[in-house]
C-alpha cells in the first residue's frame, strides 16, 4: 500500500436554491480557473497523484511499451486538391500528424505542413485544413494547448507561404470556401470572465474575403436577440451554387436554411424552421437538393427537393429509411449508404436515383469510414478496423466496383492472437444490450482476469469496433475489453438514443451496470478485478455508477467528465447539452431527478468508493475541468477504507482533441498502473505467475 496524504480542500459557504430546494456547493471556489488557490490545488493535487504512480514498481515498464507499440508509421487516406493528393502521416512517435501531398502522376512526397513546428512542446495542434475550390489556398485552424479555441491561417497552397493576418477568437466550427474568393466560418463573441470556462450560447456565422483585416468580416448569420443559436455551421455547395446553414440550439435537432450565392443579395430561404429532425443537404444537382434527415424517419434516409420548393411535404424519397441506422458518404458521383447492424458495418452503393449499384465486400466484421469525394474523382478511399485489427486503408473505383488494399500498417501486434465476442445481455428493464468483449485466444473464463468496461451512452454517438494502441496493450496483458452499446447512443438510431435522454437518463446507467454484471456472472471477471472508464459524458456514466453502485468494481476511470449536473449548462457550451441531459432550472421534476444521479451530489461520507483515478486537463474549455475538482474533493473528504482518490491533471491539454503522442502515452501508461496495481498486480501480469492480492 502507498501511503496517500490529500491535499486540504476548504470548504465555503455558497448555496444555491432551485425550487425552493437549497442546495450547498462547498467547492465553487475551485470554478475559478484564474485565481492562484485554484492554481495551488492543482499542482498539490497533482504533486499527490504523481507521488503515488511514481512509486508503482511497473510504470515505467508499462510506459516502455507503450511507447515501443506506438512506435510504427500511421497513414491518414489520401484526397485530391488542385493537382496534388493530400495525406497525413506520423512516422511513430510524432507529437502531431504531418501533411504531405504528391503531385498527381508522381510518386514523390513533399512535405506540405508540419504541425510539430507549430509550438516547441507538441501542444499546438492542426484542426482543419481546407482548400478553395481550385486548391491553390488553403485556410487552416489550430488549438493552443487543446483548446475549443481556434485560430485561422490562410497560405498559398504553392509557395506554402502565409498570406493574410491570422484570424482569432474562433470556435466550432467548418472553413467552407466560395470560389477564391473567401470562406464561411462560425464562432462566438469573446465570452466576459475566463476564456475557458464562462458561457458561450450565441454561435454567429461570417465570411471572410481575402486581402481583409477579420474586423471588416461579414455577419452572415446569427446573433439576434429573438432566439440564441448555440451551433451554426455553414457550408458551399460543390459547385458554389448554395450556401447552407444548420442552426441548432442543442446538440441534436437543427433547423435548415438554404441561399442561392448565384443570385446576388438572395435571401435565405428556409426550408426547415424547427429543431425537431437532424437534417442536413449532402449533395445537389443543379436545384434539385439530397438530404438526409431522421424526420419520420428515426433510422435516417435519403430524400430530393427542389430548392425553389424544397418544403418537407413535397420530399421524394430516394432511399427509404431501414430497420438499421443509416449514415451517408458522397463521392465520385454516388452515395455510400452505411447501415450499422448491431454497430457493424454493411455498405451499399446506390446512384443519386436510388438505383442500388452494389454491395461493397468488407473485409471483415468491424467499422467503415470513408467513401467520400468530389464528384468527378475516379478513385475513393476508405478505412476498415475493429477493436484487434489496426485501421487498413482500400481503394475503390466507383464506377467499376473494384477494391484494392492501398495501405496496411506494419505494427508489433499480432491481431490473429485476439478475438471479439458479440453478446446480448438483458438490462434492469429487460432491453436487450448488444455487447463485444475483446481478449486474448485461451482466455481462461476464472473470474480473475483484469476487465475495463468502458462505455459512453449519450448524444446519438454510436461506439462502433475501431483499433487502439492502448487497448492492444490492454489485451497483451491479458485484460479484457468489454464495451457495451448504451442507449444514448445512436446505435439504433432516434429512438435508442432518446431513451437515455433527460428523466430516461437512468437507463444508460441501468445498461452499464447489468453489462459489468453480466461479465461477472459469465466470469470473464468478478468485482475485484473489474474497472470502469468513460469519458466526457462517459465520465459523467462512470461517477453516476460508481455512486449508486460502490461495490460494482474495484476501480473507477471517470476522464473529463461532466460531474456537475446541477450547473453543467452554466460553463461554456454547455447549455447546448440540454437535449441529453435537461437542466436543473427547467423543472422541479427535472431538477430533483438530476439532482438524484449528479455525482457530485450523491457521494456520501463513510462509503467504500472503488480506487478512483479522474482525469482531466487544465485547458478543458469543453468539459471544464471544475467538474473534476469537485468530485475529486467530495471523494477525497467523504471516501471510507482505503482506496485511494486521486485526480490527474494535465498541463496545456484539453478535451483530449490534438493532445500530442508524448502526453497520451504517458496518461495511458498512468491510467493502466493505476488500474492494475489496485486490483492487486504487484508486476505486469503477463510477467506475473500469480495474482498477489495488494
Amino acid at each position: 500500500m502507498i501511503e496517500i496524504n490529500y491535499p486540504k480542500t476548504k470548504t465555503v459557504d455558497s448555496i444555491d436554491t432551485y425550487f425552493d430546494v437549497k442546495v450547498k456547493d462547498p467547492y465553487r471556489w475551485l470554478e475559478d480557473d484564474r485565481s492562484k488557490e485554484t492554481e495551488a490545488w492543482v499542482k498539490a493535487q497533482n504533486e499527490v497523484t504523481s507521488n503515488y504512480l511514481e512509486n508503482i514498481p511497473f510504470r515505467e515498464e508499462l510506459k516502455e511499451r507503450l511507447s515501443n507499440l506506438w512506435n510504427y508509421e500511421k497513414v491518414s487516406a489520401p484526397f485530391k486538391e488542385g493537382d496534388y493528393m493530400y495525406f497525413s502521416k506520423n512516422d511513430g512517435l510524432q507529437n502531431q500528424y504531418v501533411v504531405y501531398r504528391k503531385k498527381m502522376g508522381s510518386e514523390d512526397e513533399e512535405l506540405f505542413l508540419d504541425p510539430n513546428t507549430f509550438s516547441k512542446d507538441g501542444t499546438t495542434s492542426l484542426d482543419a485544413l481546407s482548400f478553395s475550390k481550385d486548391g491553390s489556398i488553403v485556410a487552416y485552424s489550430i488549438s493552443e494547448g487543446g483548446s475549443d479555441w481556434r485560430k485561422i491561417l490562410v497560405m498559398d497552397a504553392e509557395t506554402k507561404k502565409v498570406t493574410e493576418d491570422t484570424l482569432i477568437d474562433i470556435k466550432f466550427t467548418q472553413i467552407s470556401w466560395y470560389k477564391n474568393e473567401g470562406f464561411y466560418y462560425s464562432s462566438y463573441d469573446k465570452p466576459i470572465g475566463s476564456e475557458l470556462s464562462a458561457k458561450t450560447d450565441q454561435h454567429k456565422v461570417y465570411y471572410h474575403k481575402l486581402g481583409t483585416p477579420q474586423k471588416e468580416d461579414t455577419l452572415i448569420f446569427g446573433g439576434t436577440a429573438e432566439e440564441k443559436h448555440r451551433y451554426i455551421y455553414a457550408h458551399v455547395t460543390e459547385d458554389n451554387k448554395y450556401l447552407i446553414l444548420t442552426p441548432r440550439i442543442s446538440t441534436s435537432g437543427n433547423k435548415l436554411l438554404i441561399k442561392d450565392l448565384s443570385v446576388k443579395n438572395s435571401p435565405f430561404i428556409t426550408i426547415l424552421n424547427d429543431t425537431e429532425s437532424d437534417t442536413s443537404i449532402i449533395e445537389n444537382n443543379g436545384s434539385t437538393l439530397y438530404l438526409v434527415t431522421n424526420l419520420n424517419a428515426p433510422n435516417k434516409r435519403i430524400v430530393k427537393a427542389d430548392a425553389l420548393n424544397p418544403n418537407p411535404d413535397d420530399w421524394i424519397d430516394v432511399i427509404p429509411e431501414t430497420d438499421h441506422v443509416l449514415n451517408v458518404s458522397v463521392g465520385g458521383g454516388y452515395f455510400f449508404c452505411e447501415y450499422m447492424v448491431d454497430a457493424i458495418s454493411k455498405v451499399k452503393q446506390y446512384d443519386y436515383h436510388g438505383k442500388l449499384i452494389s454491395d461493397i465486400e468488407l473485409p471483415g466484421l468491424g467499422t467503415v469510414s470513408g467513401f467520400s469525394g468530389k464528384k468527378e474523382d475516379t478513385t475513393l478511399y476508405y478505412l476498415f478496423t475493429n477493436y484487434n485489427t489496426p485501421s487498413r486503408i482500400y481503394s475503390l473505383n466507383p464506377k467499376t466496383g473494384e477494391t484494392k488494399l492501398y495501405w496496411f500498417p506494419k505494427i508489433d501486434f499480432n491481431s490473429n492472437d485476439y478475438e471479439s465476442k458479440h453478446v446480448f445481455y438483458n438490462s434492469k428493464d429487460g432491453t436487450k444490450i448488444p455487447m463485444l468483449i475483446t481478449y486474448k485466444k485461451g482466455l481462461e473464463l476464472n473470474g480473475k482476469n483484469p476487465t475495463i468496461l468502458y462505455g459512453y451512452g449519450g448524444f446519438n454517438i454510436s461506439l462502433t469496433p475501431a483499433f487502439s494502441i492502448a487497448n492492444a496493450i490492454w489485451m497483451e496483458q491479458g485484460g479484457v475489453l468489454a464495451i457495451p452499446n448504451l442507449r444514448g447512443g445512436g446505435e439504433y438510431g432516434r429512438s435508442w438514443h432518446d431513451a437515455g435522454t433527460q428523466l430516461k437518463k437512468q437507463n444508460v446507467f441501468d445498461d452499464f451496470i447489468a453489462a459489468a454484471e453480466y461479465l461477472i456472472k459469465n466470469n470473464y471477471t468478478s468485482s475485484n478485478y473489474l474497472a470502469l472508464r468513460g469519458g466526457s459524458n462517459g465520465g459523467l456514466l462512470v461517477g453516476a455508477v460508481m455512486t449508486q453502485r460502490p461495490d460494482l468494481a474495484k476501480v473507477a476511470l471517470p476522464a473529463v467528465g461532466v460531474l456537475d449536473m446541477l450547473r453543467y449548462h452554466t460553463f461554456t457550451a454547455g447549455a447546448g447539452w440540454a437535449y441529453d441531459y435537461g437542466t436543473s432550472e427547467q423543472s422541479k421534476e427535472m431538477f430533483e431527478y438530476i439532482k438524484g444521479y449528479s455525482p457530485v451530489h450523491n457521494v456520501k461520507a463513510g462509503v467504500a468508493y472503488p480506487a478512483t483515478l479522474i482525469t482531466t486537463a487544465e485547458h478543458d474549455d469543453r468539459v471544464v475541468p471544475a467538474h473534476s475538482f469537485k468530485f475529486a474533493a467530495e471523494l477525497q473528504s467523504k471516501q471510507s477504507g482505503n482506496n485511494p482518490t486521486l485526480i490527474r491533471i494535465e498541463t496545456d491539454a484539453g478535451h483530449g482533441t490534438g493532445t500530442p503522442v508524448n502526453k497520451t502515452i504517458e496518461e495511458y501508461a498512468d491510467i493502466f498502473v493505476f488500474t492494475l496495481f489496485n486490483m492487486g498486480f504487484k508486476v505486469l501480469p503477463s510477467k506475473a505467475n500469480e495474482k498477489i492480492k495488494g
